[in-house]
């Protein structure tokens, strides 16, 4: 038996102590303090003390650090960066595992935070109920099973019998699921690695990147007026309708779409970016044309779309001017042309397939899960801050991120498992097994 099959047997005889971490983090809930939620469930820190003593009782030297927007100002601009959020009771965690020497280092990184409990549950969200194989509540996708599947795979390791020569940390961060502002904390305070695995569910499959995401709202003035009266012309007083407008505009998002489709795709994605009309408000009374239109959407854009900052200025340009010259087709919009008015931008990373850690986490992956294909995610992940400042970054987590902020969230249990010994096999062909 060589040295990874006694670790996947360690890890195969204690799959209740994995499944147990799991249930131990959703029973401490830690809803970001950004959602409309009671506040009993916004409780980052409980988890995260949960999480620590955890990495303590496996030989980590750990410590808490919480970030400050006002020490971070340096960042204003950049991803990740919001001056009014607090983080009182909110702190990241860090643990460290020191190796031998000689190996190079890797990182560990998940967020600890989850969004709000929501609707239509039939288990409670914060139980974690194991039933049919499966650990229900929320974040046991998103993302507190790839965080149990992380920190398993080290003490997997570790408890067979091995040391490594790199060092290894384990990071989670808070504040994920309200921009970012933790991991750009962590990345701020000066923690490196020589690699880093992100856990976010990606259904077993390796992604080395993620599509950052605009959201926009296009604003489209009209003229109210009664609407079972024949109107005159607008320019001598007439109603214009802001509905009609918003169609013009929807038929020309569908025909940029067309061009996207060929031009912003990527060999790791399924699907190329597009812009999806997320919303659609307009309208007062129903005997009025309606003054006024609103359309929001999400923008999705490539790394290779990044501007100096990071972000996606270039695409949001794009965007504007697309807004400004569909204006120009229509003699009203001419003369009341709409805009956007941006709402979110979500950096985006990617790790090329020519860095030797691409290499090794995928070989590395595919020895325990050979179906394990390369597939980028479609949403945002906190990587763009480590590959910002050139830490290699994948994502490979287990159960189906489709779940994510859905009712009865759930992670299969095999997933969990699975998962963990795919990260305890590219933890030590990374790091290296001390001899």
């Amino acid at each position: 038996m060589n040295n990874k099959e006694i670790v996947y047997r360690w890890i195969d005889e204690h799959t209740s102590e994995i499944t147990g971490l799991l249930q131990k983090l959703i029973r401490q809930p830690s809803v970001n303090a950004y959602f409309d939620e009671d506040p009993q469930y916004q409780c980052e820190q409980k988890a995260q003390e949960t999480l620590r003593e955890f990495l303590n009782e496996m030989g980590m030297d750990t410590h808490f650090e919480y970030p400050d927007a006002q020490e971070l100002k340096a960042y204003e601009g950049k991803p990740g960066y919001y001056a009014d959020h607090r983080f009182e009771n909110r702190p990241n965690l860090i643990g460290k595992m020191k190796g031998t020497g000689g190996g190079r280092s890797l990182m560990l990184s998940g967020h600890i935070d989850v969004v709000q409990r929501g609707s239509k549950w039939t288990h409670d969200p914060f139980s974690g109920e194991l039933t049919d194989g499966k650990i229900y509540g929320r974040g046991a996708v998103d993302m507190k099973g790839g965080i149990a599947a992380m920190t398993m795979a080290l003490k997997a390791v570790r408890q067979a019998g091995f040391s490594l020569n790199g060092d290894v940390s384990i990071a989670t961060v808070v504040d994920e699921e309200a921009g970012g502002m933790g991991t750009l904390a962590l990345m701020a305070a000066g923690h490196r690695a020589d690699a880093c695995i992100i856990t976010e569910p990606t259904d077993l499959q390796i992604a080395p990147l993620c599509r950052g995401i605009l959201w926009g709202k296009i604003v489209i003035e009209g003229r109210a007026g009664h609407i079972e009266l024949k109107q005159g012309d607008w320019r001598t007083g007439g109603a214009v309708d802001a509905i009609e407008k918003g169609l013009l505009y929807l038929r020309a998002i569908k025909n940029l779409n067309q061009d996207w489709a060929i031009t912003k795709e990527h060999k790791y994605m399924s699907l190329p970016c597009q812009i999806n009309v997320a919303e659609f408000h307009a309208g007062e009374y129903p005997t009025t044309f309606a003054n006024h239109c609103e359309i929001v959407f999400d923008a999705q854009y490539l790394p290779r779309e990044k501007d100096e900052n990071g972000l996606g200025s270039r695409v949001q340009k794009e965007l504007e001017d697309f807004v400004a010259a569909v204006a120009m087709t229509d003699d009203w919009l001419k003369e009341n042309p709409p805009h956007i008015e941006w709402l979110i931008d979500a950096d985006c990373g990617e790790t090329l397939d020519d860095q030797p850690f691409f290499r090794t986490a995928v070989d590395s992956a595919r020895e325990v899960h050979p179906e394990s294909g390369i597939e980028g995610i479609g949403f945002h992940t906190d990587m763009g801050w480590f590959c910002n400042v050139g830490i290699p970054t994948m994502n490979i987590g287990p159960g189906n991120p489709r779940l994510a902020h859905h009712s009865d969230e759930f992670c299969p249990v095999e997933d969990l498992v699975t998962c963990t010994k795919m990260i305890a096999s590219i933890i030590m062909d990374w790091c290296g097994i001390a001899q």
